[in-house]
């Protein structure tokens, strides 16, 4: 690891110091070893705490941030800095960038094509893990990378399913990269580590306190062409960071919700307010920039065009059609309540199930669930 990487380390650890200040500083000085060296006066300058001018004054943390990089190499991970050609571009115009990001993945993909971040609740609605799920895939596919925050819910819903479309997806983290949470999401960290990375600007050995979150939004906010809102309460994280998204000059989706559900409150709320109506995963692609719409555009025309050589619609036979015909696709059906309705037998209702999965037009969901796909 570059010594200069030990010296940015060192300033990120220093307590108390805020990203914004540093980066002020930093201006300044133009490198972090310069700042360990500056005088008691030229620090004074900052309005900095007495606290603070003396941890950088005694340079305690250049210790620490060498067991630090012991570390990251221990588990494969790196610090990508302000300095480095691979820290993304879009982070770099906001206010308070972080120093240091600490990654572990296989990021230089994720990080060259266009990213969205695809927030919500973390108590999301089968309609709103759908949503989530579908637009997340649809532009996976795309080329597009799927940034979210790796929480319960709409998080995981995307990160799964940008991941299931064989896409890129990130992960920015409220606590280090080596600590997981929520811990049921273990597994999920590993995919996302394949699929692109997770990334975090919290030491190692961080906890996900609650403090924490407000500043990771940022950053997903922060490094994304726009974020998307799928279901979010009134006072939520995901407004936070939808209201920060529009701070950065950044692009702000929605899909709107059912009026009766306090989780429609965020994304409703947020359209009423000027944010884009989301249905389709091309309404977010239109707002791009130019030359990428462009090319995400033309790549799907020369796909349609294929299929269209290549493929024609399988039609239904009528115990299918009777099957998709009693779902939903804002609302999953038991599979109790179709043998009820649909008077199948228990073998032809199990074999008629699975034709309709194979041609894509249901989804089965845990505990027996089917969702409609369109």
């Amino acid at each position: 690891m570059r010594h200069d990487v030990q010296d940015w380390i060192a300033l990120n650890l220093v307590k108390g110091l805020g990203s914004r200040t540093a980066y002020q500083m930093l201006r300044h000085w133009q490198k972090p070893g310069e700042i360990f060296r500056a005088s008691y006066e030229d620090l004074s300058s900052f309005k900095l705490k007495e606290e603070i001018i003396e941890t950088i004054l005694s340079g305690e943390t250049f210790a620490q941030a060498e067991a630090h990089c012991q570390k990251l190499e221990a588990i494969g991970a790196m610090a990508i800095t302000l300095a480095d050609e691979n820290y993304p571009s879009l982070l770099k115009e906001i206010a308070d960038p972080p120093l240091v990001l600490y990654a572990k993945g296989n990021f230089e993909l994720a990080f060259s094509q266009p990213t969205i971040g695809v927030i919500g609740a973390r108590r999301a609605s089968t309609y709103g893990q759908y949503a989530a799920e579908m637009l997340a895939a649809e532009l996976a596919s795309k080329g597009i990378t799927i940034v979210s925050g790796l929480a319960r819910g709409i998080d995981t819903a995307a990160h799964r399913a940008a991941i299931e479309a064989k896409g890129q997806t990130l992960a920015i983290m409220g606590n280090g990269v080596d600590q997981i949470y929520p811990k049921e999401n273990k597994q999920l960290a590993v995919d996302v580590e394949l699929s692109g990375g997770l990334l975090s600007e919290l030491p190692l050995g961080s906890p996900p306190l609650p403090q924490n979150f407000p500043f990771r939004n940022r950053i997903i906010a922060g490094m994304c062409f726009g974020v998307l809102v799928v279901e979010a309460a009134e006072r939520s994280g995901s407004l936070i960071t939808a209201r920060l998204a529009m701070e950065q000059n950044r692009e702000v989706f929605a899909v709107p919700g059912n009026i009766t559900s306090a989780n429609s409150f965020g994304p409703n709320y947020l359209i009423k307010d000027g944010a884009k109506l989301v249905q389709h995963w091309r309404d977010v692609v239109e707002e791009l920039p130019l030359g990428i719409k462009a090319k995400i555009l033309e790549q799907k025309i020369e796909e349609t065009n294929v299929q269209a050589e290549l493929f024609t619609p399988t039609p239904l036979s009528e115990n299918e059609q009777k099957l998709y015909d009693l779902m939903k696709l804002d609302q999953t059906r038991h599979i109790d309540e179709l043998a009820a309705s649909s008077g199948l037998a228990p073998g032809q209702l199990l074999s008629t199930l699975l034709e309709l999965e194979i041609k894509n037009k249901i989804k089965q969901l845990p505990g027996k669930n089917f969702i409609r796909l369109g």
